[in-house]
């Protein structure tokens, strides 16, 4: 039997949507204006530069992004054109590759992360007191314990 949301939790939902998606559209727009790149690549060099030596298997790589291997692959292919890393063949594992955060693509993600981190703290931070900005976090990491534990 479906367990339909009722009248508050059906206004809770779409209310998360709708923020949801607003504040990643708009993260998205700004990082597309001020830094010639989407959200998506943005976390890609993020990840690398916190890995050791900035570099990761694809496949690790796609998994700390929530990205598809397929898509990866793409903006792996979109991000090597434009010299912001590097991809080699995996060393342990032939079949596998490596990418590699480029010192461009590290300047990229240098000059990117002020207005980036500027967006976040205008558009979510500002607008919660702390008291929201504690509950906001404990309510993620419950759900994303619940969908990954």
């Amino acid at each position: 039997m479906t367990r339909w949301l009722d009248p508050d939790e059906q206004r809770t939902w779409r209310a998360y949507l709708a923020a949801s998606r607003a504040l990643m559209d708009t993260l998205d727009r700004e990082l597309q204006r001020d830094a010639g790149m989407p959200h998506a690549y943005y976390e890609i060099l993020v990840r690398l530069s916190e890995a050791p030596d900035r570099r990761l298997r694809m496949g690790d790589l796609a998994d700390a992004t929530g990205s598809s291997r397929s898509r990866l692959s793409h903006a792996a292919a979109r991000l090597e054109a434009s010299g912001w890393i590097r991809r080699e063949d995996c060393p342990t594992d032939r079949r596998g590759q490596v990418a590699t955060l480029t010192a461009a693509g590290h300047a990229a993600l240098t000059a990117a992360a002020p207005g980036h981190v500027e967006g976040v703290r205008r558009h979510l931070f500002d607008a919660l007191s702390p008291a929201q900005v504690d509950q906001l976090r404990r309510i993620s990491e419950t759900v994303s314990d619940h969908l990954t534990g």
